[in-house]
C-alpha cells in the first residue's frame, strides 16, 4: 500500500507534512510549526507519531516541537550545524547522513542559504523532496544568515534531482512568488499560464503544494538564474547566475 501524506496547514502561512507508512505504522512529521493543528491531523487520521524531521531551526518550524515530542514520545532528527537551537534533538544529520524510518531513507542534503545549517530531505525512491525554506513554489527562502552564492549553489543541488521529485515546501507563499516570476519575464508563457492556475486554486484557497523539481526548474526565476534571458531581464550576464540570483532575491525582497 502506498504512504499517506497529509499536508497540515499552521501559523498564518507554514505547512508541516505528515507521512504514514501502513505497513509499519511509521509516522514522520516534517517540521513542527505549532502543535494544535498537527495533533488534530494525528487524531483526524487516529495515527501515533513516531518520528519527527526539522529542516531548520526558526521558530515557526519548531514551535510545536517540544509539545509533540513530550507528548507521543517521537524521535527527532534534525540539523548539526544547530543542533543547539532545537531542543530535543536526538539524531543530528550532516550532508551524506539518513534517517532511515519504517520502509524510507531521508536522506540529508545541506543547503545553506536561508539558514547556515539548513538542511532538507529526500526520499529517493519515493522521489519525495522535504525542501523547509529553500525551495519554494516558484521562489526560495530569504537570506538570513549565508551568502546568495551559497543559496545558489543549494538550489543548484536541488536543481540535480530527478524532475519527477515532488516537492513539499515549509510555507504558501506561491501567489506572491508566481507574480514575481511573471514580473521578470512577463512573456514567458509557462510562468504566465501558472501564474493563472495559482490565482485560481488560491481564489478557492486550495494549498499549491506539492509542486515538482521539472515544475520548479520551468518557471521559478530562481532556479534559473543561468538562462540568458534571465540574466538579460535583470541587466546582467548568466556568465556569473550566482550575481544573478542575487540580483533576483534582492529585487524580491524589495517586491
Amino acid at each position: 500500500m502506498p504512504a499517506d501524506i497529509v499536508l497540515v496547514p499552521c501559523l498564518s502561512d507554514n505547512y508541516a507534512v505528515l507521512i504514514k507508512d501502513p505497513a509499519s505504522d511509521s509516522v514522520v512529521l516534517v517540521d513542527a510549526p505549532e502543535a494544535p493543528p498537527i495533533r488534530k491531523a494525528l487524531d483526524d487520521k487516529g495515527w501515533r507519531l513516531t518520528d519527527i524531521l526539522i529542516t531548520h531551526k526558526h521558530a515557526d518550524h519548531i514551535g510545536g516541537l517540544t509539545e509533540l515530542k513530550g507528548e507521543y514520545g517521537a524521535t527527532v532528527y534534525g540539523p548539526k550545524g544547530e543542533a543547539s537551537s532545537i531542543p530535543g534533538l536526538d539524531r543530528p544529520l550532516d550532508e551524506g547522513d539518513a534517517a532511515e524510518i519504517g520502509p524510507w531513507r531521508f536522506e540529508t542534503i545541506a543547503t545553506p542559504g536561508h539558514t547556515k545549517g539548513h538542511v532538507v530531505f529526500f526520499e529517493p525512491t519515493e522521489k519525495w523532496l522535504f525542501a523547509g525554506d529553500t525551495l519554494f513554489v516558484m521562489g526560495c527562502g530569504r537570506l538570513f544568515e549565508d551568502t546568495p552564492a551559497a543559496m545558489w549553489d543549494s538550489l543548484s543541488k536541488l536543481a540535480r534531482l530527478p524532475n519527477e521529485t515532488q516537492v513539499w515546501c515549509g510555507h504558501e507563499y506561491t501567489l506572491s512568488n508566481a507574480k514575481f516570476c511573471a514580473s521578470v519575464l512577463p512573456q514567458d508563457s509557462a510562468i504566465g499560464a501558472r501564474l493563472a492556475k495559482v490565482e485560481a486554486a488560491r481564489a478557492e484557497r486550495k494549498p499549491t503544494v506539492p509542486t515538482t523539481i521539472g515544475a520548479e526548474k520551468a518557471t521559478n526565476v530562481f532556479l534559473r538564474a543561468a538562462e540568458d534571458k534571465v540574466a538579460a531581464a535583470v541587466g546582467l550576464s548568466a556568465d556569473d547566475p550566482a550575481a544573478v540570483f542575487a540580483e533576483l532575491r534582492e529585487r524580491k525582497n524589495r517586491g
